[in-house]
């Protein structure tokens, strides 16, 4: 997810909700801050998205499986063969245009809800209000269970 401030940057935003059995729902997520700058990457790269599966694998201790959308980095060769290397990854693509089947879309349409009426001016104000709002998401397990729920998917082990 990507957010604009008017002539100051955006910020984007790159998320996992963690779900196992007898235990609580988690949000995992990291940030990346783009000032506009003339050949500056305005969204996540393979290796950011790689980085955040490493780093909840290393936070929950086990293999992941992932539900993730059909943008054009997700199903690029290289982050195919980033994949490939992590023998503790599984990705599944869902239908194109189906993010009533990706549980974080769920967290970001919550968020963005949070932040409709507010008056933000800088791209620094955008990354308190967003980490503030992702981090009381974080504490109500009950929402993020929720937001897997209402995929209608069966995310327990067979």
């Amino acid at each position: 997810m990507s957010l604009p401030v008017k002539g100051a940057g955006r910020v984007s935003i790159a998320g996992l909700i963690a779900t196992r059995p007898a235990r609580r729902s988690r949000l995992i997520y990291r940030m990346r801050q783009h000032r506009g700058r003339k050949g500056e990457r305005r969204g996540f790269s393979e290796a950011d998205y790689a980085a955040l599966f490493d780093a909840a694998h290393q936070q929950l201790g086990g293999p992941l499986v992932v539900v993730w959308d059909n943008l054009n980095t997700h199903t690029s060769a290289e982050m195919g063969r980033l994949i490939a290397a992590r023998p503790w990854l599984t990705v599944f693509h869902p239908p194109a245009y189906a993010p009533e089947l990706n549980p974080v879309e769920g967290v970001w349409a919550h968020m963005k809800k949070s932040l409709a009426n507010l008056a933000i001016r800088t791209v620094d104000q955008l990354i308190a209000v967003v980490k503030n709002r992702l981090k009381r998401m974080q504490y109500r397990p009950a929402l993020i269970t929720g937001f897997t729920a209402k995929t209608g998917l069966d995310f327990r082990p067979p």
